[in-house]
């Protein structure tokens, strides 16, 4: 899929609770963990073996945390950022036009890269209407030409805003897991196509038993990696460990 060759981990870590503890949908409050402590979680999940890491405008401080902790390794490991949402003031805001999507990527590039390895469309819930009624698409199109953006991809929520993203998309962000399956079609489909599929909500924000969520969600070949966040390095170690027994040690999924 393009000129680009990425590997990605089964496993990659979501880094939403490093940057941001509000307006969350996780069963319990947490407190942002500090410099130092984000440092070491960041490390800790590169020296466990995880390569993929996605982050957001929207998670807060996310972005500049991990430029500031890991940039120094950026050849280590593959980053995701998002366009088109926001969030300030504990409100999330969406703007999807050029000028935006072109000044979002511009400022992602805080995570100390020259060009951002994987940028998702962070579409909400009107995710159909963002792709018809907007030039989204055709902008990042034109900064993976332009060598900006290797992979572009989208993550959405409707089984038809995803087939409509089939048509263009290296990458899909899909919401599954064991309750909620409704995307599976979806995932089979992108398969088919030779589009990778990262799975976001494999434990639904926090509400599932770690083990089981990921044995059920990297049981389908079609999945190329599942992100879960957390601020644990021991829950990190535990889920590469599953993960390992699932696909096999070391494994790298999806050569992109």
């Amino acid at each position: 899929m393009g000129h680009h060759d990425l590997e990605i981990t089964p496993i990659g870590f979501g880094a939403f609770k490093i940057g941001r503890n509000q307006g969350i949908k996780y069963p319990d409050a947490y407190d942002l963990p500090d410099e130092n402590a984000v440092a070491t979680l960041l490390n800790g999940a590169l020296d466990l073996g995880i390569n993929y890491i996605d982050t957001a405008p929207a998670y807060g401080l996310s972005e500049e945390r991990i430029g500031r902790a890991i940039g120094h390794r950026r050849d280590e490991f593959v980053i995701s950022s998002k366009v088109g949402e926001t969030f300030a003031a504990g409100q999330s805001s969406h703007d999807f036009s050029s000028h935006a999507v072109r000044e979002s990527v511009q400022r992602s590039l805080r995570l100390r890269r020259d060009a951002l390895d994987i940028v998702f469309v962070h579409a909400g819930r009107d995710d159909l209407g963002v792709l018809t009624s907007t030039d989204v698409v055709q902008t990042l199109e034109g900064l993976r030409d332009q060598g900006l953006v290797k992979r572009i991809g989208f993550s959405g929520y409707t089984a038809d805003a995803f087939d409509a993203a089939l048509s263009w998309a290296d990458v899909l962000m899909v919401t599954y897991h064991k309750d909620d399956p409704s995307l599976e079609s979806v995932i089979a489909k992108a398969g088919g196509r030779g589009v990778a599929v990262v799975v976001k909500k494999a434990l639904a924000s926090g509400h599932l038993d770690a083990e089981e969520a990921i044995r059920f969600v990297l049981a389908n070949p079609h999945v190329t990696s599942a992100v879960i966040g957390g601020l644990s390095l021991e829950h990190l170690s535990e889920n590469v460990r599953v993960a390992e027994q699932v696909r096999g040690p070391g494994a790298i999924l999806e050569r992109t």
